[in-house]
């Protein structure tokens, strides 16, 4: 058996393993609204839309850094492969979690013909603000979001 040696280059005074595989940090703030920016997310809806999108993100091999589903809205902190376009990334999520809602929820969304999200969404990359600040602005909204459910 043979043994590989692991070489390093030191680069900004961290020493990182030189690798065929690509290393990346491509994080970005999504947030987006049920359709008519409906106030519907709390209860058993809030609960089964936030594991939904968890399973949708381990499917498609997307780590969720931070994430809310407030009453009126949904804040997630993701890290996409840079294989993978936002946009394509947003339509997933909204649109296959649109499905699993209307078939958890038929009498819920029944006016909207399955269309549960709203067709827009708002993006920013985490580079130009930390990641704690969005770490600690997405947990400001779901205290906010608890503040609210509790009136």
């Amino acid at each position: 058996m043979r043994k590989y040696h692991v070489r390093f280059r030191e680069r900004f005074g961290v020493k990182l393993p030189l690798s065929t595989r690509p290393r990346y940090k491509c994080q970005y703030h999504i947030v987006f609204i049920p359709k008519y920016r409906k106030r519907i997310l709390y209860g058993k809806i809030k609960a089964d839309v936030r594991d939904i999108i968890k399973r949708l993100c381990d499917y498609r091999k997307i780590e969720i850094v931070e994430g809310a589903v407030c009453a009126d809205h949904v804040h997630l902190c993701l890290s996409i492969p840079p294989s993978e376009k936002v946009c394509d990334v947003v339509a997933y999520i909204k649109g296959k979690s649109a499905l699993m809602i209307h078939d958890r929820y038929p009498e819920t969304v029944n006016g909207w013909s399955k269309s549960f999200w709203a067709r827009g969404y708002y993006v920013a990359t985490v580079g130009n603000i930390t990641e704690e600040a969005v770490k600690k602005y997405i947990q400001e909204q779901k205290e906010e979001s608890k503040r609210e459910d509790t009136r």
